[in-house]
């Protein structure tokens, strides 16, 4: 899912070496992040964020929906 060249670390530094480009971003979404390069679906990560976190369904969906599609905007995923 993320390109397997974009390097992150746990506290949620995010870099493009093919553009430069560097973002931050949350512990949630390094987590999300990490993840997508153990290959697991948007569906599985769902799943267990839902498990570990106290958050409504509706909320969690929408915010990684979200951040997936800023990853996408970025070109941060494979197509």
């Amino acid at each position: 899912m993320i390109k397997k060249n974009i390097a992150t670390n746990e506290f949620g530094f995010i870099f493009n070496p093919a553009t430069g480009d560097s973002f931050s971003s949350n512990a949630m979404a390094a987590e999300v992040i990490g993840l997508m390069k153990e290959n697991k679906s948007l569906t599985e990560i769902k799943t267990l964020l839902f498990e570990k976190y106290e958050v409504e369904k509706n909320t969690l969906e929408k915010d990684l929906d979200e951040f997936v599609s800023m990853l996408k905007q970025n070109n941060l995923l494979n197509n």
